[in-house]
């Protein structure tokens, strides 16, 4: 629970949400991060990445302590066990929902509830500078202290906890638990619009119910397969990144985490990416979550309608497309900048995307639902510019600023032209698939003569290449290769990218960055495709014990020490996680029958 600096290793974090916005909360009771009212608004606690002018809401125990912390069953509540010499507390941390769902305010509860002795705790809510944006100040009112930041009104709910303390831009306190003793420090916030301030004892109150409705969304989605803890996890952090508003899902909670301890690749991931989009459906769909699905199925075709038919890399939250980047002028976690607003990838050619977005659609209609008429239109207009774009180089999906002809992009482009003629023979888009079925076979055979090297028997990165990448590793999940080819390229993947049960995305960036989650375990996913389940199952189990004490993954792990680096928690390392498992189990199941 140390610090450097006041800061703590990302590892060190749990994420709380409400579908709108995101906690962050470090092992010492902080809440480090936490934008309102969304997940992509400037954060009023942001000590993440400003350990000094950040912004951050403490709650500890005033003496020396030890913890014990964990997820409620089945909800993403938090539950912390402090335990002092004089005794011990339970905080339970929740941003709340109501009876008909989201509140119409943000509302974070740290309900404490005695469990034995006398524990003196202390908290303290410090708005920062927004990323440089605003100066905060704190006020008292008849009703209660007031916080404010720029636009975002704020406002202390306490039980049981009224020794404050109210400084200029900050507001504290003190109280002391006894046995079956309950208090609670909670906020509430709104943006640009007045604040409603709910009796404590409901603040307090909700947070069983919002137990209950996380509750019943877990008991709504349906797996029984193995490592089921830690699937079952990933599913509640993805739910985090779904912002209910729109239907939109983030790639991750937080921007500008570094890829490496040195800088320079540090991204905003509070955008809604295509790629991570199909990949979060598709994992719905096989958790026979229906409404989650159609709602992310219709904003996207809705976003795409409305700002360009060749399809976007990634889109906001609210459904726009991504402007440019700014670099507010703060340090950055642990110093390491720089900061990032926005994400430069926005203007690229990503030719994978356009086999991300039928495969959303195809098994949208393979789960027995229908398009209409303007989708229909739209994913034939598509499905011809895939036709022609195949042939372009583009930055691939690892967004680098060299543009090839990566097999990866190929790869997509001959997914979406299989999705296309699979939709049209259902009747679904118009228009005769036989140019799609035709530049399919094309696209192939480029693969297999121009992307293959007889000599390292491996899919490369690119034609000419001698490098490998590891996201041909998805050729399998599309359905692509499934052979001794693909069988052989997972082995020169590891050879050359693993380290134990890791994987760094493609050749040479090791010399970059950490290894990256989300391939680790795409890797499981085709040993089990190709037929070496055995395999899989063993590395499965080595990659589920390398989430942090609460079940989460970051984007990036560190092979020599286990540490976390990138943006966190990672929607695309827990739907890699997700499909692995789902993918054994349904081999699995298909090679029994």
């Amino acid at each position: 629970m140390s610090r450097q600096q006041g800061y703590t290793g990302i590892e060190n974090y749990a994420a709380i949400g409400d579908g709108r916005t995101v906690a962050m909360i470090a092992d010492d009771g902080r809440i480090d991060w936490l934008p309102l009212p969304n997940l992509d608004s400037p954060p009023p606690f942001a000590a993440l990445l400003d350990a000094e002018h950040g912004g951050c809401f403490a709650l500890a125990p005033a003496e020396d302590f030890t913890v014990e912390r964990d997820f409620v069953d089945g909800t993403n509540v938090l539950s912390t066990i402090y335990t002092t010499r004089s005794g011990s507390v339970r905080v339970l941390d929740s941003l709340n929902t109501g009876v008909a769902g989201r509140l119409p305010w943000v509302e974070l509860a740290r309900r404490i509830d005695g469990i034995d002795g006398a524990v003196e705790m202390r908290w303290r809510a410090a708005p920062g500078t927004m990323m440089g944006m605003t100066s905060p100040w704190a006020y008292d009112t008849a009703y209660g202290t007031v916080l404010r930041a720029d636009g975002v009104t704020m406002a202390m709910r306490t039980l049981n906890a009224d020794d404050v303390t109210i400084e200029s831009q900050s507001v504290g306190g003190t109280f002391t638990t006894s046995p079956d003793s309950r208090h609670l420090v909670g906020l509430v916030a709104t943006e640009n619009e007045p604040l409603h301030l709910p009796e404590p004892v409901k603040v307090a109150e909700r947070v069983d119910r919002t137990i209950g409705n996380w509750r019943v969304w877990s008991e709504e989605f349906s797996y029984d397969g193995p490592w089921t803890e830690h699937v079952e996890r990933s599913a509640l952090a993805l739910k985090l990144l779904l912002h209910a508003p729109s239907g939109a899902i983030a790639a991750a909670a937080t921007t500008s985490l570094p890829e490496n301890r040195t800088g320079g690749k540090n991204w905003d991931y509070r955008y809604a990416w295509v790629r991570d989009t199909a990949y979060t459906i598709r994992a719905m769909l096989r958790f026979g979550m229906r409404e989650e699905v159609h709602g992310a199925v219709a904003w996207l075709l809705k976003v795409i309608r409305a700002n360009d038919p060749l399809v976007g890399v990634f889109y906001t939250l609210g459904g726009d497309a991504p402007g440019g980047t700014e670099m507010p002028d703060i340090p950055g976690w642990r110093g390491i900048g720089p900061v990032v607003n926005g994400n430069r990838a926005a203007g690229q050619l990503q030719l994978g995307i356009f086999g991300d977005l039928f495969s959303i659609v195809r098994l949208y209609v393979d789960g027995g639902n229908i398009l209409d008429a303007d989708t229909g239109r739209l994913l034939a207009t598509i499905a011809d510019e895939a036709c022609d774009s195949w042939q372009r180089r583009d930055a691939g999906i690892w967004e680098l600023e060299e543009e090839h002809h990566y097999t990866n992009s190929k790869l997509g482009c001959w997914q979406a032209l299989d999705c296309a003629v699979h939709l049209a023979e259902l009747g679904q888009i118009p228009g005769v698939p036989d140019r799609w079925r035709a530049e399919k076979e094309r696209i192939r055979d480029f693969i297999e003569n121009e992307c293959w090297s007889d000599e390292r028997q491996a899919y490369m990165a690119y034609p000419g290449s001698n490098s490998l990448d590891a996201s041909v590793l998805l050729a399998a999940e599309m359905n692509y290769d499934r052979g001794e080819r693909l069988s052989s390229t997972i082995d020169a993947l590891g050879d050359e990218l693993g380290v134990g049960p890791l994987l760094y995305r493609y050749s040479g960036v090791d010399k970059e960055e950490a290894t990256f989650v989300a391939c680790a375990f795409w890797r499981v996913s085709a040993l089990s495709c190709v037929g070496r389940d055995d395999e899989a199952k063993a590395l499965m189990d080595q990659l589920v014990e390398l989430s942090n004490d609460v079940g989460l993954y970051s984007e990036m792990i560190d092979a020599s020490d286990g540490s976390f680096l990138g943006n966190f928690p990672q929607g695309l390392s827990h739907l890699a996680l997700v499909n692995a498992a789902l993918t054994i189990a349904h081999e699995h199941d298909a090679s029994s029958n």
